[in-house]
């Protein structure tokens, strides 16, 4: 065996085992605050190296996330309110400006109306479910057609979506079938612009007590069955997710596309 210097780095197929985002640039959408998932992301991403810009919805989510983006030293913040004409297209075109290139993407924004929410999927009224459509699964269309030309060397986005997208959960509802419709749409993502090297990818964490989760009915029960049942007999944290989420934006995860990813403690596998 050849001997190797104590300073040198392990190599597969020459890529350093260490993850790292140095020099990359990525856009974080979703961040409501610091209990957000992609609050966890941003914070992982910049960690590993990674330049970022920020989103935020509107002037009232401006002041809770624009003291994160500065924690993270966005290079840009932009409000982004997807059900408004030309938002995503301005903020795509300000990272045009500046970067001239994009590497990655999380998109991590989901949304029902209360009503339809807390109601029976065949209840659903045919605006809600338009409405979740449009902004838990069809805003990821939009963002990747943007994203696609700003990645010539190819790059990574990923989504996050629940396991009531492929079981019946109590009071998940409509957002089950959304969260469906959002998985096979990386899927098919994930095969046309796999060639281009661009690699799309499901993260599926276990509940968090988020912004949107406090929209769920009765969602302290369902964090008690995941705690009881989860062989770890734990929650999962945005940190975790954030690892996660980071570890697969690097050329590290250079084959892993199209995947559904559970953190969950393994709470998905029991009967």
């Amino acid at each position: 065996m050849l001997d190797r210097p104590d300073n040198a780095q392990p190599k597969a197929e020459g890529k350093t085992l260490v993850p790292t985002l140095a020099g990359r640039k990525g856009l974080v959408v979703g961040v409501a605050n610091d209990k957000s998932i992609a609050w966890g992301c941003a914070q992982a991403y910049r960690a590993l190296g990674a330049d970022l810009a920020v989103t935020y919805l509107n002037a009232k989510a401006e002041r809770f996330v624009r003291p994160l983006a500065d924690a993270v030293d966005a290079e840009i913040v932009a409000q982004l309110d997807v059900t408004q004409p030309g938002e995503l297209e301005a903020t795509f075109d300000i990272i045009r400006e500046k970067w001239g290139r994009l590497d990655f993407v999380l998109h991590a924004i989901a949304f029902a109306p209360m009503d339809d929410l807390h109601g029976r999927v065949t209840d659903c009224s045919r605006e809600g479910f338009m409405q979740a459509m449009d902004i838990s699964c069809h805003s990821l269309i939009r963002l990747a057609k943007l994203a696609e030309p700003l990645m010539p060397n190819g790059g990574a986005i990923q989504t996050v979506s629940y396991l009531g997208s492929e079981k019946v959960v109590d009071n998940y509802n409509v957002m089950g079938p959304v969260k469906a419709a959002l998985e096979s749409v990386v899927r098919y993502l994930a095969a046309e612009l796999g060639p281009k090297g661009i690699r799309v990818n499901t993260l599926s964490p276990g509940p968090l007590m988020t912004r949107a989760a406090s929209g769920i009915g009765h969602f302290n029960d369902l964090v008690a069955k995941v705690i009881d049942r989860a062989p770890t007999h734990q929650l999962t944290t945005i940190e975790e997710v954030g690892a996660m989420s980071a570890f697969l934006m690097t050329d590290l995860a250079g084959s892993v596309n199209g995947e559904l990813i559970h953190l969950d403690g393994g709470y998905n596998v029991m009967a």
